[in-house]
């Protein structure tokens, strides 16, 4: 059960701007049945470098962005480092009583909150540590359906299976190198042939220029849409419309949002993975969601991972029971 949707309960969401975290901590508001409100902020170096400095009297939550003042919320879910001093500091201000959800190991002690939410290949572990595979994410299929209804008539007459292929980009530990660009096509040119389907491409905010214009050029011939940052993003029409999926292995994010499908994803080693991106995509292989991608569709079956829900449910199970405590406090 999740906790019933309304004005009581009131959910801030500490967000730097970050998509993929912004994203993480909606799906857990979702899940756990929280209508959040967004605080967009700017945490100090401070914070930042030193997470546990937010319990120290004096140390703002924010450098700039939204206002942090009351009303103070029941509830605060973070994401990521940057933003977990940030959510101490928050607590602090409002006399201790917020429940703090954070989400990604912060490497400090997990005591400092209620829930931490951490990869299984991460090493914090404690009664309030909970474990996934993958990210969270807000992608139910209501919205998946409605972003899919402008793209029926586009893909309506495309050659079946339809394919979502889904292009990240580089990142400080992962280069998509011309030459490695250049390969991907080639495998995607021969997974077209072969499948005699059609290809869905969506590239991300982190695709870069190059990569973009080599995909449209080498792809131009073949059946499909190969959409390249012009209008609205079909990227989740995608996923609902597709039969199978190719996914670049640089992210966490697009990997754990397509074995949510349900459907056969093939993962594209653009360059190979190290520490522990590669630990996330040895056990997605091992657990049988995902097989490595080499120009070639295949067919399987697995219950869809869906961590976002499991997760929402022991939040608010969680939280209802820091509600009732803290209700019960105040009548004594």
């Amino acid at each position: 059960m999740s906790v019933a949707r309304n004005t009581q309960t009131l959910c801030w969401i500490l967000t730097d701007g970050t998509v993929g975290m912004r994203i993480q901590c909606l799906g857990l508001a979702g899940a756990a049945g929280l209508t959040p409100l967004i605080k967009r902020i700017h945490p100090s170096f401070l914070l930042r470098a030193l997470p546990v400095a937010g319990r120290c009297p004096g140390v703002a939550a924010t450098a700039g962005g939204d206002p942090i003042a009351e009303p103070w919320p029941d509830v605060v879910i973070s994401c990521g480092r940057r933003t977990a001093g940030a959510a101490l500091a928050v607590r602090r201000k409002a006399g201790g009583t917020p429940f703090l959800a954070h989400i990604q190991d912060p490497r400090i002690d997990p005591k400092h909150f209620d829930i931490l939410v951490v990869p299984e290949h991460d090493p914090a572990r404690g009664a309030n540590v909970v474990t996934t595979l993958g990210a969270l994410n807000p992608q139910a299929p209501e919205k998946l359906l409605e972003a899919a209804k402008p793209w029926l008539a586009e893909v309506a007459n495309l050659p079946r299976p339809l394919i979502a292929v889904n292009v990240g980009g580089s990142n400080k530990r992962y280069d998509f190198s011309p030459d490695a660009v250049a390969r991907f096509i080639a495998d995607l040119q021969a997974l077209s042939q072969s499948s005699r389907g059609s290809l869905l491409v969506a590239c991300s905010r982190r695709t870069d220029d190059a990569t973009r214009a080599a995909l449209a050029e080498g792809l131009a011939d073949l059946p499909g849409v190969v959409w390249t940052g012009k209008g609205e993003n079909p990227y989740l029409a995608f996923l609902h419309l597709c039969d199978a999926l190719v996914v670049t292995s640089d992210s966490v994010n697009m990997a754990s949002e397509a074995c949510a499908t349900g459907k056969p994803v093939h993962i594209a080693t653009i360059e190979p993975e190290t520490g522990r991106l590669a630990a996330f995509h040895a056990r997605l292989r091992a657990e049988g969601y995902t097989r490595p991608f080499d120009g070639r569709l295949e067919s399987w079956t697995y219950a869809p991972l869906l961590e976002t829900e499991r997760v929402g449910a022991f939040l608010a199970e969680r939280l209802r029971a820091h509600l009732a405590d803290q209700a019960g406090g105040s009548t004594r």
